[in-house]
């Protein structure tokens, strides 16, 4: 999950390092002309991104989409605040959980269905710093296993 996979357009690498990821969702996401072509491109960052419920609406705020390079003077804002479209009743559902248990709402990755950008979207709760000390551990661990059974083959 680390590791951006073949469909994924941007991923959020540093995410499942530093959050627990609890539960995963899907929504769209409200582009301009030439972000699409820009994600296409990979020209795009989740890293400093988190997701906000602003009255019965997401927000995707902090994300840097690049200005596309053949873009005119019609090019996008490199780090405008982009509304994401879900279901009331799943952004009501969000709204609860990070209010009530205290959870962050986080974009995981962007990622192309059936023509459209969609974002995949997580709860998260925050890692202590021994978390993700075991976190390393037990990457470490997974490494050196598969390294040994190779040279065993």
């Amino acid at each position: 999950m680390n590791t951006k996979t073949s469909g994924d357009l941007v991923s959020n690498r540093r995410a499942t390092y530093n959050y627990e990821i609890l539960n995963t969702f899907e929504a769209g996401i409200v582009l301009q002309g030439t972000e699409i072509k820009s994600l296409r491109n990979n020209g795009g960052s989740l890293q400093e991104a988190y997701v906000k419920v602003i009255g019965d609406e997401l927000w995707l705020i902090g994300c840097h989409i690049a200005p596309y390079s053949f873009g005119n003077i019609h090019n996008h804002e490199e780090r405008r605040d982009r509304k994401l479209l879900m279901h009331k009743r799943e952004i009501a559902k969000l709204r609860i959980a990070t209010q009530e248990k205290g959870l962050s709402l986080i974009p995981l990755s962007f990622y192309l269905k059936e023509g459209r950008v969609k974002v995949k979207l997580a709860t998260a709760k925050g890692k202590k710093s021994f978390d993700k000390r075991e976190t390393i551990k037990a990457r470490d661990e997974k490494r050196n296993i598969a390294k040994v059974i190779k040279q065993h083959k």
